[in-house]
């Protein structure tokens, strides 16, 4: 039996939702779930990753069919009170719809794009792409020429796959409308079902001379640079989404869209946590005990610092508003960095001498955890 699940919740909307907050959210979670994104994840997040992106696709389908919709909502199954989906026959011409309209439906499940069964509109696929960036370009923003090969609406033919556009005729299957009724007997009794023509696949129209261009087809690859401006503060991971920079649809369908994925390159001194920065600055014995100013670098430049006297190693300080700039945003995070007290090494015999007196002279309150931790030992 297959597993239920809320198809509301799936797609994180309420039951009240538009047709387009719902087509919004699909987008959203589809594309947060795409197989293409967890290719070279451990197996096991693969999979979970794969039944997720079923889910939603499956909840699009009934959520985005008005009549689908109608049923889940007063029964909890798209099929209707008894689940069971269609049954019986039909006429010869209807069951060619028939299957067509199941091919509509697993389309979903393979990652398919969903195909309006009352026009044959088809939405071009997505394209997914990975860029690497330096650390400082993430930080900063940059632009970047993107190449890329596309499928795109053939210009000689407009796109109709016919010769000069117009080597067509109307479909006599459905008289041009691009879909068929049949008859179908359901738990409710006989019903009349809309589905994408058969003949024309939901064009209406049936080419007389294909274009020589595209061959029929509709559509050629074609090679373009899309120039992407990466925003500032943009992280390892992300997504960025250029919308109609994808696929071409077709009969109609919206284009698909183009998707950057970035990789941020690591950086030899600087650690990134959200929009804050970690890194550790080494500092002498001698600025540590006595205090005093040193250099740190940061995202804008070297700045000034003051150690205070008797720093301890481990010392995290702040600088507020110093951190990475907030995507699409004015405010900055903040930039932490960590004291490393050096213990200097390789000392000739007067130095040794020196540290030897120097530690003779210090008294007990001068050296107070040392002091403590001598008495709990005596104990």
């Amino acid at each position: 039996m297959a597993e239920k699940y809320d198809y509301y919740e799936t797609l994180g909307v309420g039951k009240g939702a538009s047709d387009e907050e719902i087509k919004s959210a699909y987008r959203k979670m589809a594309k947060k779930y795409h197989p293409d994104l967890y290719s070279t994840r451990p197996e096991a997040e693969r999979k979970q990753a794969e039944e997720q992106f079923k889910k939603i696709n499956h909840a699009y389908d009934v959520l985005s069919d008005k009549q689908k919709r109608a049923a889940y909502d007063q029964y909890g199954d798209e099929n209707g009170p008894m689940g069971g989906g269609f049954s019986g026959g039909g006429d010869a011409q209807g069951f060619s719809g028939f299957d067509d309209f199941f091919g509509d439906f697993f389309s979903a499940f393979t990652g398919g794009n969903k195909r309006s069964r009352a026009s044959g509109r088809i939405n071009g696929d997505d394209i997914t792409i990975n860029i690497t960036i330096d650390f400082m370009e993430a930080v900063r923003g940059v632009q970047k020429d993107i190449s890329i090969t596309r499928q795109e609406s053939c210009a000689d033919c407009r796109g109709t796959g016919a010769r000069g556009g117009t080597a067509y005729k109307s479909c006599t299957r459905c008289g041009g409308s691009g879909h068929v009724t049949m008859r179908q007997n359901t738990f409710f009794g006989q019903q009349m079902i809309q589905s994408v023509c058969p003949e024309c696949h939901g064009t209406g129209k049936i080419i007389t001379e294909s274009c020589r261009t595209c061959g029929g087809k509709g559509s050629v690859r074609q090679a373009r640079v899309i120039h992407a401006n990466i925003p500032a503060g943009i992280d390892n991971g992300q997504m960025i989404t250029f919308y109609n920079e994808g696929n071409c649809g077709k009969n109609g369908g919206q284009n698909g869209n183009l998707i950057l994925i970035v990789n941020v390159r690591p950086h030899p001194l600087f650690k990134r946590k959200g929009y804050d920065v970690y890194f550790d600055v080494p500092i002498s014995y001698t600025t540590a005990t006595l205090g005093g100013e040193i250099e740190v670098p940061t995202l804008d430049g070297v700045t000034k610092y003051k150690v205070a006297e008797g720093t301890a190693t481990g010392t995290v300080c702040r600088l507020s508003g110093k951190g990475v700039k907030r995507v699409n945003g004015s405010a900055k995070g903040d930039l932490y960095f960590t004291l490393q007290v050096q213990t200097p090494t390789s000392l000739s015999k007067q130095q040794k001498e020196m540290l030897r007196s120097f530690e003779e002279s210090l008294t007990p309150a001068q050296c107070a955890k040392q002091k403590k931790f001598s008495e709990y030992l005596k104990k």
